[in-house]
């Protein structure tokens, strides 16, 4: 049975099938293969991505475990993986599961990514965002500990039930355009269970689907998007720039680690041509 249709136009073209409960991990199927999906993970190996761990110094914030790319909790060194390849129009499918009060997401339309400098000692306490800024234009090598800020379009991973951000944000829930779109509904399965997403991204569109359920669907460049970019960057010009005019279209994929364990498998991407 087919799991879903691919929306935009495009539904002659299967989405990814639903995997039979003894079907194995990180496969396609033979229809999957005929409709252009192209497996990102093969549950053994980092293949596909940029992985960490051979960078000097050695990142610590990717692992593999039991057939998942792994996200470690409060790793040294925090950060995306990113995919090796760059994709413009696409379909992204995925399995995720999150840790209780966990965070992460999956970013797309990347637009730029550094390591973020503390705020210098004795100075004022400053918000993260400009923070941000103040990295952007001060750039160093790779450090021994800290976190690479990822700029780009995320969809939202969390516990809704007992994260703080998700609790005290709508725009922070699973399965949101984080910071600018709520999910129009509540979608996601308890903590600790894999749940099944799909990123549909064509032009300056996106979707975003969660347990079959299509929770996201606007534009990158609508009203509600720049006006959460504008609110969240309003002091850090370099980022809302990029994230208001998406200078780059052709961007790597990256898992985020957002300092708690999460679990993802099943990852497949389908080029919309």
């Amino acid at each position: 049975m087919n799991y879903f249709f691919l929306s935009l136009g495009l539904a002659a073209t299967l989405a990814p099938l639903a995997r039979a409960a003894d079907a194995p991990l990180n496969t396609l199927t033979p229809a999957e293969r005929k409709a252009g999906w192209v497996l990102l993970f093969d549950g053994k190996s980092m293949d596909g991505w940029v992985d960490p761990r051979t960078k000097t110094p050695p990142g610590d914030a990717w692992t593999i475990d039991d057939q998942c790319l792994k996200a470690q909790a409060r790793p040294r060194i925090g950060e995306d993986l990113f995919s090796q390849k760059t994709y413009r129009d696409f379909e992204l499918a995925f399995d995720f599961k999150i840790s209780p009060a966990g965070n992460s997401g999956v970013k797309y339309r990347v637009q730029d990514h550094f390591f973020v400098t503390p705020t210098p000692a004795g100075s004022p306490k400053e918000r993260f965002e400009v923070q941000v800024e103040r990295s952007f234009s001060n750039r160093g090598p790779r450090p021994d500990h800290g976190g690479d800020y990822v700029v780009g379009f995320e969809y939202q991973i969390t516990d809704d039930a007992a994260n703080k951000d998700a609790l005290g944000n709508v725009k922070h829930t699973a399965g949101a355009l984080y910071d600018m779109v709520a999910p129009s509904s509540h979608a996601s399965l308890p903590v600790g269970e894999f749940n099944h997403a799909r990123i549909v991204v064509r032009g300056n569109h996106v979707e975003h689907w969660l347990n079959g359920v299509k929770v996201v669907d606007s534009s990158l460049d609508s009203d509600a998007a720049l006006a959460g970019i504008r609110k969240r960057w309003r002091d850090s010009p370099h980022i809302l720039e990029m994230m208001a005019k998406e200078p780059r279209k052709d961007c790597p994929i990256t898992l985020q680690n957002h300092g708690d364990s999460a679990w993802f498998r099943n990852i497949k991407i389908r080029e919309i041509k």
